[in-house]
This record gives structure tokens, C-alpha cells and sequence, in this order.
């Protein structure tokens, strides 16, 4: 088995002559079911299409954008799996050192807004070819958005890169369906039918729903905020029309979302084998950082029921869950046992929400009218069938492999979901088998406040989920800990609500908490407009956003009150609520009243951490 083409060489090595279909990637070519070219490029291979890959060119000249020729069909392009200014900087807008999608880690090696400039420099070089963006970056860039980097309303990004096609969503079956039609002699221009693809058109197409024009949307917050429910009320893709927002004299159409995959297209894709490694041209860097902790991950199902305002997966691979069978799913596990580099484990087998595997509609005709966002909150949907079985028995197959030593499920799990499964197995099999002393869950904040904006459960779930975690893991004599993830500075929390989660963490955390991370505005959520706008889109209602620097910094600081740097910015945040209580030596105290007490308590810090590492390493053996 060989690696895609990437270079000349590789052709030579083929024998190939003119590509049919070249994709343009902002991360470095791994072959790997994680890396969107990889995958694109090779279920694109399988169906008996010539497919090669410019990885990560360099936009300053078109050289690297010839290397391989003009396409006999056309050119895809993608930011890489991630948003290339979420790539580049972190919520406090500093530049980030590292790149773990590129060789050894460098940064610096795609542009800022990479579809954008990709595209513009494959008009430059090959004028009459099509070229059709997808990926994370223009799929939640589709139409005019919010851009946090630029505090600015950006226009569609069809209209900035010039494209002539976008496709949102995973996108397998609608490039092969594009290819095919283009192989056929259609001309891309064309394909204005297809869900799941956005497009550029001077007239109003019949049934489709106009929403608020990007002139409109960009000099009006009201409008934004109406847009944005509009768009989310409309992401059915069985009972919503596409969606038209004008542009200066053209509109840009988005079409209903693509259907969900069956299990059998789903193995389709999977089923193909990957080399599982970074093409050699990257050996002399050291390889691609990214590929380290997945190399034997298992991805188990797309689509996520849960809702919440921040996220991006249901906009991208919709609610809908799109699960793969048990049976591609161990073939996959058991091929492992042929690659130079397993050693028995793996490392992950999930998806963002592993316990949504194998999770469906119990009435499709219901689910297929249904405009709500989430099917979790503000309770659990009754026409979901919670069922955690589909994973214990996938679990139970798994664990057989003679090969496979130990299975992780890494990704995270839904614990408000858990708590559907009145069984309990999920969870006992769960903490017995496959956490590997320490599970990710995403809380976020337990202020009621803040849940009910993010559409996440509050605290006392949280709370009934601890609980539970422990009590299974006391019966099994283990030692194991909860990994919550927090976000500081989202919309709808003030210092206060920042204050309350503090306490929190104070009384109810068993170490520590290391994962915080500030808000985000990333394109296209309920959460980024809320940001914009100060409107919940959902039901017009003000909410509060923290935006200047500073309070961004001390809401932070906050949740993480034992790390020495941030106990200046505390004492004075907590000075400035009037928040005396928690000054001072007493056992409630967030930092010490006297600031010459701080080199003191860093000191402690230190010590204690350490101490807290060793513990848990020592109870873990």
C-alpha cells in the first residue's frame, strides 16, 4: 500500500499521469481516517478516481500549487482540520508557538483565513479549473458571520475565496457525487440541487427562506441575532428549505443539510485501510505531533444530539447519530495487529460524545419535523432512545481481541446521558474496563446562569454524576478521577457567576483543576452571537458578555486561584466584588489576605502538586 501523491516522486512511483481530483490541505498529509484529505482522498481512490494532495503549500509564490499538475476534474480545498485562526491563536488572540498538524510542530507554515488564500492562489494558477472548499473553516463560514479576530462581520466565505462550490458537513459522498456528474460532462455551475453545499446566485431560487442580508446583519445587531435563529430553527435536513442571504446584488444559497449516513456508508468509508503513519517527506522533522496520541484511535459514530450553544459538531456532521457496525468496528481494531507500531492499546474508542454510539429516534416521522436544538436539554427528549447497549456489547467484542491489551475511551462521555442508563452498566463497565484512571466529562460551569445559556445541565446532574462515579469506583476498589473541562468568560457569566464556580472547585474537586479555557467566539454558534449581539437568539433575551481584556483574564484566573501568577489578579477581583470572605488564611479563603504571602503560598503550590501527581501515580499502580 502506498501513500497518496503528494509530490512528482510519487507520481513517478505510480506511474500516474494526470490526476483527476487534487486536494488542497492546510495540515501536513498523514494517512490517517482522522486527517480530512486522507480520508476524502482515499474513499475517493476507491471508487476508482486518480486523487493527489498539495499538503500544506507554501501561498507566498504558485509554485507548490502547480507541483502536480491541473486536475482532469477539479480542485478541493480545506483549511486543514481545524479553523486556521483557531489554529493560529488562542482566545486572548496571542500567537500560538506550536502546530501540531504540521512537521515537528512549526507554525507558521499555512496562512491566516488558508481556504480564502488557497483558493485565490488556484485562480491565479489554474483559471479554468473548479475548486470546491469544504472542511471545519468554510463549512461554519458559509454565510456572513462573526469573526472574533477581526471583531468584524465577515461576508460568506464563497464570496472571499471566489469558489465555485462550498460543501459543509463530512462531504465523502457529495465530492464522489460531484465527481462523478463532472466526469460526466456537467459543468459545475450546475449543481445548485445538492444538500449539504452552498452556492452563489443571482437570482432568489423559488422556496427557499431569505434571511437578513449580510449588509443588514453587519450594521444591525437585532438582525444578526435573528439570522442566527434562523439559521438554527432551519438544520433539518428533512423538513428545512434552503437557506438565501443576499450579498450586495447576488445571494449565496445554502441547501438543507445532507441526510444522515447509514451504518453501511459509514463502513464504506472506514472499511478502507490506512497506513496509520505520516507521509516519509516529514521523517527529517520528526513527523506530525498530531498523529501521536490517535495513530490507534477508533472512531465510532458522527453527529452529536446534545445542543449546546458553543459547539460546532452539529452545525458540521448535524444531530443526527451515524453510527458505524460492530463488525467494521472490530476489523479496524484487528487490523491493528499487522502494524509495526501497536503495542496493544487503544487509545481512544468514541467519538465527542462516546456514549451516543448506537443511539437513534424511536419515532422517525417525529424526529423528521422536529425544529428543537437540543435532545438533551432542558431535559431528555422522550422520543430519544437513551439505550446504552450498542456500546456494551461493542465494549464486550472489543475486549476479545487477542491482540488489543487495553481500550481507553478518551474522548469523553455525555454524564447527563449516563444518567439515563437506570442499569448502571454503562457506567460499571465504563469505570472497570476502559478509564484509564482519569475520564474526560465537560461540565463547563455549574452556574444555573450559564448552563441554561450553554444548554448544558446544571449542577446538580454534574453533582448526581460524581456521585455515581465514585460509588461504582469504591465498589470495583478503584482509584479514578473525574477530568472536568470548564469555560471561563462565556456568555451569561459575570465575575460572579466566575466566583461561584471558584467555590465550587474549592469544595467539591479532588485536585487541582488544570483544564480551563477562556470563550471562544468561533464562527457561526448560538454562543459566538450572543457575544456579538448581547441577545440569546433563541428567545431575544439580553445576556451578559464579558469582552474587555482584563475581566476575560481575571474570570480565568478565577476558576485557576492556586496557580501563583494568578493571585495578584484575584485578590483584587475579589477585593473589587467586595468579596472579603474569601481573603485570608481561613479554610473558605480563594487567596491570602497579605500580597507578601504570595511567594509563600507559591511555594505550597508547588509542593502540593507534586505531592497530589505522586499519590494518584502510586494509588494508579
Amino acid at each position: 500500500m502506498e501513500f497518496l501523491p503528494i509530490n512528482q516522486a510519487d507520481l513517478k512511483r505510480r506511474k500516474w499521469g494526470q490526476l483527476d481530483i487534487i486536494l488542497v490541505s492546510g495540515d501536513a498529509y498523514v494517512d490517517h481516517p482522522a486527517w480530512a484529505a486522507a480520508i476524502l482522498g482515499r474513499f475517493l481512490e476507491k471508487q476508482g478516481y486518480r486523487v493527489g494532495i498539495i499538503a500544506q503549500p507554501d501561498w507566498h509564490s504558485l509554485d507548490d500549487f502547480k507541483q502536480l499538475g491541473a486536475p482532469r476534474l477539479f480542485f478541493g480545498v480545506s483549511a486543514g482540520n481545524l479553523d486556521s485562526m483557531v489554529n493560529h491563536y488562542t482566545a486572548d488572540m496571542k500567537k500560538r508557538r506550536e502546530d501540531l498538524y504540521s512537521p515537528g510542530g512549526k507554525s507558521g507554515l499555512r496562512p491566516d483565513r488558508a481556504t480564502i488564500v488557497y483558493t485565490n492562489r488556484l485562480r491565479e494558477a489554474y483559471p479554468g479549473v473548479p475548486v470546491i472548499i469544504g472542511g471545519i473553516e468554510a463549512s461554519l463560514r458559509r454565510l456572513a458571520h462573526y469573526d472574533y479576530w477581526s471583531n468584524k462581520v465577515r461576508r460568506s466565505i464563497l464570496l472571499d475565496s471566489k469558489a465555485d462550490l462550498l460543501i459543509y458537513g463530512m462531504g465523502e459522498f457529495k465530492l464522489l457525487e460531484i465527481a462523478r456528474f463532472i466526469k460526466n460532462g456537467g459543468e459545475i455551475s450546475k449543481l445548485d440541487y445538492l444538500h449539504g453545499t452552498a452556492y452563489i446566485s443571482s437570482v432568489l431560487p423559488e422556496k427557499s427562506l431569505e434571511i437578513p442580508s449580510y449588509e443588514r446583519v453587519k450594521e444591525n445587531l437585532t438582525d444578526f441575532s435573528q439570522s442566527t435563529r434562523l439559521v438554527f430553527k432551519n438544520t433539518n435536513p428533512y423538513c428545512s428549505p434552503p437557506l438565501a442571504q443576499k450579498h450586495g446584488d447576488r445571494w449565496v444559497i445554502t441547501n438543507p443539510p445532507d441526510l444522515p449516513l447509514t451504518s453501511q456508508q459509514m463502513d464504506s468509508i472506514y472499511d478502507i485501510p490506512f497506513l496509520r503513519r505520516y507521509h516519509p517527506v516529514y521523517e527529517a522533522d520528526g513527523g506530525v505531533p498530531a498523529l501521536t496520541p490517535v495513530q490507534f484511535s477508533i472512531l465510532t459514530h458522527r453527529g452529536c444530539f446534545g445542543g449546546c450553544s458553543f459547539c460546532s459538531i452539529g452545525l458540521h456532521q448535524g444531530k443526527f447519530i451515524q453510527s458505524r457496525s460492530i463488525r467494521s468496528l472490530l476489523a479496524e481494531a484487528e487490523s491493528f495487529s499487522s502494524h509495526p507500531d501497536f503495542r496493544g492499546s487503544i487509545p481512544d474508542l468514541g467519538a465527542a460524545s462516546a456514549n451516543m454510539y448506537g443511539m437513534k429516534r424511536k419515532k422517525s416521522e417525529t424526529c423528521e419535523k422536529c425544529q428543537k436544538l437540543s435532545c438533551l436539554y432542558p431535559q431528555a427528549c422522550k422520543n430519544l432512545d437513551t439505550d446504552h447497549s450498542p456500546s456494551l456489547q461493542l465494549w464486550d467484542k472489543m475486549r476479545k481481541i487477542k491482540a488489543v491489551t487495553n481500550i481507553r475511551v478518551a474522548s469523553g462521555v455525555r454524564y447527563d446521558l449516563i444518567l439515563q442508563d437506570k442499569s448502571g452498566q454503562y457506567l460499571r463497565d465504563l469505570c472497570q474496563y476502559h478509564v484509564g484512571g482519569q475520564l474526560k466529562i465537560a461540565p463547563e460551569h455549574i452556574s444555573a446562569q450559564v448552563t441554561d445559556i450553554m444548554s448544558k445541565p446544571g449542577r446538580s446532574q454534574y453533582e448526581q454524576f460524581i456521585a455515581a462515579f465514585n460509588k461504582v469506583n469504591k465498589k470495583l476498589g478503584k482509584e479514578q478521577y473525574l477530568i472536568p473541562y470548564f469555560i471561563s468568560a462565556h456568555p451569561g457569566s459575570s465575575i460572579n457567576e466566575s466566583i461561584e464556580l471558584a467555590e465550587f472547585l474549592r469544595d467539591h474537586m479532588q485536585y487541582y483543576p488544570e483544564q480551563v479555557q477562556n470563550f471562544t467566539p468561533t464562527p457561526m454558534t448560538i454562543s459566538t452571537s450572543m457575544y456579538h449581539t448581547g441577545i440569546n437568539p433563541m428567545n431575544g433575551k439580553q445576556v451578559y458578555v464579558a469582552k474587555s481584556s482584563q475581566e476575560r483574564k481575571a474570570q480565568r484566573a478565577l476558576l485557576q486561584y492556586r496557580k501563583p501568577a494568578n493571585q495578584k489578579l484575584v485578590r483584587e477581583t475579589l477585593e473589587k466584588c467586595g468579596r472579603f470572605d474569601l481573603i485570608g488564611s481561613s479554610p473558605r479563603a480563594l487567596v491570602r489576605g497579605n500580597p507578601s504571602s504570595d511567594k509563600q503560598q507559591a511555594g505550597e503550590f508547588k509542593r502540593n502538586n507534586k505531592a497530589g501527581k505522586r499519590t494518584r501515580r502510586s494509588k494508579k499502580k
